[in-house]
């Protein structure tokens, strides 16, 4: 009996580890979605204005793009960013993530600013508050301010067609 220990031991390991395998991290669940963005005090990034956030999102579907100037990948999809911003399809909003204004307002000049409004985040808490680990994270609010997706990385082309251009669709009817 003691024999087949071990090697029940090994055979649940093994399909732990299996399972394991095929899970994507960049679709990790998030527990936001259906719950309405963090209503916190935040500052424009551009003139420094204090504002609530659900008052912005408010009435209108709105893409939020957390990203910083030192963010490699941030860089590598703001140029979809902008294109998707020329479609007027939703409301484009950025959130400057632990970031200094000087390097944030440089990163838009140079690469273009995609986002009708700009939230400057330099301590962290709203990120803290929807649970940012990493840069870019991107969600999509309906027009009550409830987040209705989360993608952490980067957005792509197939993303934006398949993941996202579908449910705004979807959330604008």
């Amino acid at each position: 009996m003691n024999k087949f220990i071990p090697l029940a031991l090994f055979v649940v390991l093994a399909v732990f580890l299996y399972v394991g395998l095929d899970l994507d991290p960049k679709k990790l669940p998030s527990p936001l979605i259906g719950k309405t963005f963090p209503n916190l005090e935040v500052n424009d990034f551009h003139t420094g204005e204090k504002y609530f956030t659900q008052d912005r999102l408010k009435n209108k579907v709105s893409l939020i793009n957390v990203w910083a100037s030192w963010c490699v990948t941030c860089r590598a999809e703001h140029e979809l960013l902008n294109n998707i911003a020329k479609t007027n399809r939703l409301q484009m909003v950025g959130i400057n993530y632990k970031d200094t204004k000087k390097e944030g307002a440089r990163f838009l000049d140079i690469l273009g600013n995609p986002f009708d409004f700009v939230i400057f985040d330099q301590q962290g808490k709203l990120g803290l508050e929807l649970g940012v680990y990493a840069t870019p994270e991107t969600f999509i609010t309906d027009q009550n301010g409830v987040i209705r997706f989360k993608h952490i990385g980067e957005i792509t082309p197939r993303i934006w067609k398949t993941d996202i251009l579908p449910l705004v669709e979807q959330l604008e009817i």
